[in-house]
């Protein structure tokens, strides 16, 4: 039995996971898909909401955990993954980027993802009057995260989009060879994302080279649109030890 952390992307929670994680139980693996601070069913106030807080929380669930994990970001939660793997390596199996933000030391996520190229989904993230958040036009919301859901899951996701905080985005990332540099990384990309593009994607996995990169012919959300793919893509990386205990 293996222990996946499942850490959402921006606008999103916990609750994205929905229908993989049923596929990732049923052969007895433990599932833990946490909200982030300020976003999902948390209701910490969005100046709270802080790529340090957001790391610490995380790391204190995998302190929490009996072993090792396999820990798997989505879009922007790889920030999360990768400042994770720098404050405790020995405590994670893998990384798993799953169209998933890949940047280098001292980068910001927002930053690096706009030198990469442009985005459809750039042109509808409009800031909010707190000054604290971003939210995504109703009209680019489908096409950017669900081009390929059914309606029904489109409609569940929609209803509980929350606004962005900003400044975990704007902040840089602090990684190193000796420590986030040790732990094994995996790419899973969507080559049909509208919200990172492919070319993006490949961009980043090229910059920072991966052990395995494993794609997915799915929109930006695959835990929606391709569900059982995306959890068969997420056990075949596991060691063949984990699939044998």
């Amino acid at each position: 039995m293996s222990t996946f952390v499942l850490v959402h992307g921006a606008w999103h929670g916990g609750w994205c996971w929905r229908k993989v994680v049923p596929y990732l139980e049923a052969v007895n693996h433990r599932v833990l898909a946490p909200d982030q601070a300020g976003l999902g069913d948390d209701q910490t106030p969005l100046a709270g909401a802080t790529l340090e807080r957001w790391t610490r929380d995380l790391c204190a669930l995998i302190e929490r955990q009996p072993g090792r994990v396999m820990l798997v970001g989505h879009s922007r939660g790889g920030l999360l993954i990768s400042q994770a793997a720098e404050r405790m390596p020995e405590r994670i199996e893998m990384l798993v980027y799953l169209s998933a933000l890949l940047i280098k030391d001292g980068q910001a996520g927002r930053e690096a993802l706009r030198s990469l190229g442009h985005s459809p989904l750039q042109d509808f993230v409009v800031p909010n009057g707190d000054g604290l958040s971003v939210t995504v036009r109703d009209e680019g919301i489908r096409a950017s995260f669900y081009g390929r859901c059914l309606d029904e899951d489109f409609a569940f996701a929609q209803r509980r989009l929350r606004p962005e905080p900003m400044a975990p985005a704007m902040t840089p990332i602090k990684v190193s060879a000796e420590n986030f540099g040790r732990v094994r990384r995996a790419y899973i990309e969507c080559t049909q994302d509208r919200a990172i593009l492919p070319p993006i994607q490949r961009a980043m996995y090229t910059s920072t080279p991966c052990e395995r990169v494993l794609s997915i012919d799915a929109d930006h959300s695959p835990f929606f649109s391709a569900p059982g793919e995306l959890a068969q893509r997420l056990m075949s990386l596991l060691s063949p030890t984990a699939i044998a205990t």
